[in-house]
């Protein structure tokens, strides 16, 4: 396993990932797919070709310009593997829970510190609204 234990996805969610993508978009580019999903080119299109040859997927090419682009399609063989063996096999044996990222936590902090944040400035928008009405019942009170 290369990366961190928290990055690993096991293969048959990377499979069900593309394909609900692929079902999701109808078509994508191979590059796109991938960098939706999460997934490296060099490291993941063996799994694609293997979708292709098993016929979960449909591959064809569309000349642009002088390149090629790659074209993904889902095909109703891989919505129906998807559906019926991928998604309850997901609810039988649910994804890891990532370990929360360095960047993650930066994030739930910043959004706490924001909470606490528009919270004190409410308090002190309600204390200029209300402290003038304080400061004249004391004024009141003092006169009397």
């Amino acid at each position: 396993m290369s990366g961190s234990e928290s990055s690993y996805r096991d293969r048959i969610y990377i499979v069900k990932d593309l394909i609900m993508k692929l079902v999701e978009h109808n078509e994508l580019n191979q590059t796109t797919l991938l960098n939706f999903c999460g997934l490296n080119l060099k490291k993941h299109k063996p799994i694609l070709d293997e979708l292709e040859s098993n016929g979960f997927v449909r591959k064809h090419e569309l000349p642009y310009g002088k390149r090629t682009t790659i074209v993904y399609q889902p095909t109703p063989k891989g919505l129906e593997f998807c559906t019926n063996i991928l998604e309850p096999y997901e609810m039988i044996f649910p994804r890891r829970k990532a370990k929360t990222s360095n960047y993650q936590g930066y994030m739930n902090q910043h959004e706490d510190i924001q909470k606490k944040d528009t919270a004190e400035e409410s308090q002190e928008n309600i204390a200029e609204v209300i402290a003038p009405e304080i400061k004249e019942k004391n004024v009141s009170k003092q006169k009397n």
